[in-house]
């Protein structure tokens, strides 16, 4: 089988200020949210907003929030936000921390003004409505670093010559098993800037014995990839169901931050959405 290739860069929408040089505004504007239409990657996929061979949903977690109370007083906290992976948008990552940018030097009433600001705001940007939690200073103890349990698949001696996306790489046996895989060796790029993106992912399924060494490999291909967080880990789940066929499968990977966000798409048939906790690498 032939492997899908990723969306031409010519077919992103001109008005993204990825890539190029701004200014940074820190007064309110909610106009710096951009959009992404996810139909850029999916239509490669072969995947119907009508039909979805998954649910779940892009996870951020915000570093770098803040805003100054009507007495000018300035407070910072740490916000997750969860946008449904049914919506017609991504949120562009750059104006999504120039738009938090403009946050700094706004005065708002309260912690739950700000949440309600972002909330309506990211979900006009999702064309879907979008969860947001903040954690102030004082709630930062409920933050919990998270320890993946499953077969650590980043040790395995294999030979490397493919990194460009290659599911034929993809073998499986016969043998029939439930296990979760986890690498921490996956790297892409960004689609517009190149930039490289890191990410630990996570595989649990059920179905066709995955061959280790092959996945390993086949993760390893994403190395000079050049495509956004969440349309990778579409990429991802869609060549394992074409390729291994499991039964049921999750694909969940966290990526570092960068500006002070990071990204963590979760895409499953059969489970929902984990709890955020971040990964030592973040």
């Amino acid at each position: 089988m032939s492997h899908r290739q990723s969306p031409a860069p010519f077919a992103l929408p001109t008005h993204l200020t990825l890539g190029k040089t701004v200014g940074y505004e820190s007064i309110y504007n909610p106009s710096l949210l951009q959009s992404v239409p996810r139909t850029l990657n999916r239509d490669s996929l072969s995947i119907s907003a009508d039909n979805l061979p998954f649910h779940g949903e892009d996870i951020w977690t915000g570093y770098e929030l803040s805003w100054l109370l009507p007495s000018g007083k300035p407070q910072v906290a740490i916000f997750d936000c969860f946008v449904p992976v049914t919506s017609p948008n991504i949120i562009e990552s750059k104006s999504f921390k120039l738009y938090l940018n403009s946050f700094n030097q706004s005065e708002f009433d309260s912690v739950e003004d700000v949440r309600a600001t972002l909330s309506k705001d990211l979900s006009e940007c999702a064309a879907a409505p979008v969860r947001v939690e903040i954690f102030t200073p004082r709630n930062f103890t409920q933050l919990e670093f998270a320890r993946w349990e499953g077969t650590l698949i980043d040790d395995l001696d294999i030979n490397v010559k493919t990194y460009h996306p290659d599911a034929n790489l993809l073998q499986t046996s016969s043998e029939q098993v439930s296990e979760t895989l986890i690498s921490h060796l996956l790297k892409s790029n960004c689609l517009i800037t190149q930039q490289p993106d890191w990410a630990s992912i996570l595989i649990r399924y059920s179905g066709k014995k995955i061959n280790h060494e092959a996945l390993l490999a086949y993760l390893i291909s994403f190395r000079q990839h050049n495509e956004f967080h969440e349309q990778c880990v579409e990429r991802i789940f869609c060549d394992l169901m074409e390729h291994c066929e499991p039964k049921q499968l999750t694909v969940f990977a966290r990526y570092t931050r960068r500006g002070g966000l990071d990204i963590n798409p979760f895409r499953s048939n059969f489970e929902n959405t984990y709890n955020n906790h971040r990964l030592a690498r973040q």
